[in-house]
């Protein structure tokens, strides 16, 4: 029995089967390549976003809204930047639903990853969509997570019209909702 070889003790096995782990190793790697940019899209967005809200909340206290409450104002009587919670989606819809709005989050990551075959994710164009949309996504439940709501601090003004106030995550989620939209509204059938 100890004369038996064994995938272990065997040279030519044994480099077969390291053989295999390289290429298995090298194949992961073209598999995660091959959504480079997806994932430096995801990231950059979050990575802006999270540095814009760290910025709004060490520049200005929790609850700042209009020019007397301290706002900023970069073009005033149009843009300002402000401080607010938003435990709601967009539009303040299910305001107070901050935990089932993460979870949400959290679920429809997951199923991207799943589905990522079925949605043509290896396409630079989808790539882009998805790489806004994930790196929103991430964004604004890395804020249900630590803060129980969205910073949300971009505050347009058109008139006495006064557009919900956003921040980089949700510019990520709707532009790049909007670019799929349109994508698939012009791609042959």
């Amino acid at each position: 029995m100890a004369d038996d070889p064994t995938p272990s003790s065997s040279p030519e096995l044994g480099s077969a089967g390291s053989q295999s782990k390289i290429e298995y190793q090298k194949s992961k790697i073209h598999r995660v390549l091959a959504y480079r940019l997806l994932l430096g899209l995801a990231l950059g967005v979050f990575i802006a976003d999270q540095l814009t809200k760290l910025w709004i909340a060490n520049r200005l206290p929790f609850g700042v809204y209009g020019e007397a409450g301290g706002a900023i104002p970069v073009v005033r009587g149009f843009f300002y930047l402000v401080h607010q919670g938003n435990t709601g989606a967009a539009w303040s819809m299910f305001t107070g639903r901050s935990v089932l709005l993460a979870v949400l989050a959290a679920a429809t990551l997951v199923a991207i990853f799943f589905w990522r075959h079925s949605l043509g994710l290896r396409t630079r164009s989808a790539q882009v969509c998805f790489g806004l949309l994930c790196g929103g996504i991430l964004g604004n439940l890395t804020d249900r997570l630590v803060h129980g709501h969205v910073i949300d601090f971009i505050d347009l003004h058109f008139g006495t019209y006064i557009y919900p106030t956003f921040n980089v995550a949700d510019s990520g989620i709707c532009v790049g909702v909007v670019i799929y939209l349109l994508l698939s509204l012009r791609a042959p059938q």
